[in-house]
């Protein structure tokens, strides 16, 4: 009687096994949604866009991108959030999400423990840009001129909060510099001064600035990394000369919390496989960008101290939520 039983118990455990091999094997059986915090056109959404139609070759279903922008990123978050753990919806985290959970003292939902972890995708470094005519020529030269003129120099930003801003910051909390902040509705106009010379310097999204950094109607004194970007590699990393400095925007994807980890798995190897390629690389520099290739673990690892990190900054800076 014994083994009878041991003999069903272990048909079922086989069964079962079966059977979520197979189920494994069928996904995705149905178009993904990827939700989008911000409007179409940015960075943010091309990187969306240009990871979407790989993962839709590889996969054999569309992934669909979904723009949800408003609330500071905060609307598509909360959508991810409440969407069903099927496996059919991810969501592009972006630096918005670590500096939230500070700059926001209510939010509907906790980040990090109502989402899961799926891949990290790519870095992409700020870049520290003056108006044409700025006396200082290097970092620090800058530094220096700003500690002769407290608060006479003007930092750009496109709003409170955002990560433009905060790279600035954390620029003057390492550095113990003074700048007076004036934000923008958006970088678009907060550039357009720049050039004019209305305001002298912004740590604005690299591929937002390459065309005026090229034109020479503006002067990039420095990548906000630790290390040189391919895509401007004459202009040091503002962490070889303020040690620890890294205010690096960087990308991944995020799952609702209880998405089946074989659904995460697939994802996660179709990540990595694209983070690999030569031709995908090739486009991601275009960006600046750098891969973070890695495990869902290793990108919540990110996430976390980045997360750490931009809540001193949030608090140095008294910065709101706009």
């Amino acid at each position: 009687m014994r083994l009878l039983q041991r003999l069903f118990a272990a048909l079922v455990l086989a069964c079962t096994a079966l059977a979520a091999s197979a189920a494994d094997g069928d996904y995705p059986t149905k178009p993904i949604r990827w939700i989008v915090g911000y409007p179409p056109g940015g960075t943010t959404d091309l990187l969306a866009r240009l990871m979407g139609q790989w993962l839709s070759t590889r996969l054999g279903q569309p992934v669909v991108i979904e723009n949800r922008p408003g609330g500071g990123n905060n609307i598509g978050t909360e959508m991810a959030v409440r969407a069903p753990a099927d496996g059919y919806t991810i969501f592009l985290v972006n630096p918005a999400n670590a500096i939230n959970a500070t700059l926001y003292p209510k939010l509907n939902f906790n980040f990090l423990d109502d989402l899961a972890p799926v891949a990290g995708i790519v870095r992409v470094p700020n870049v520290m840009t003056v108006t044409k005519n700025f006396p200082a020529k290097t970092v620090p030269e800058f530094i220096e001129y700003a500690k002769k003129n407290p608060d006479k120099v003007n930092m750009a930003s496109s709003g409170s909060g955002t990560s433009v801003h905060l790279s600035g910051e954390l620029f003057k909390y390492m550095t113990g510099i003074q700048m007076k902040h004036v934000p923008y509705k958006g970088a678009g106009p907060a550039t357009v001064d720049l050039i004019s010379g209305q305001v002298d310097v912004i740590f604005d999204n690299m591929p937002s600035m390459m065309t005026h950094i090229k034109a020479g109607t503006v002067r990039a004194l420095g990548v906000t990394s630790a290390q040189r970007s391919p895509a401007l590699p004459d202009v040091p990393a503002i962490g070889e000369i303020v040690p620890g400095y890294e205010a690096s925007a960087w990308f991944g994807a995020a799952a609702p919390k209880g998405t089946p980890p074989a659904a995460i798995a697939r994802l996660n190897r179709e990540f990595n496989a694209a983070l690999a390629d030569p031709q995908m690389k090739a486009k991601l520099a275009e960006l600046g960008g750098v891969p973070i290739p890695g495990t869902p673990e290793e990108f919540w690892a990110l996430h976390r101290a980045e997360t750490e990190k931009w809540a001193k900054i949030v608090q140095f800076s008294g910065a709101k939520a706009e």
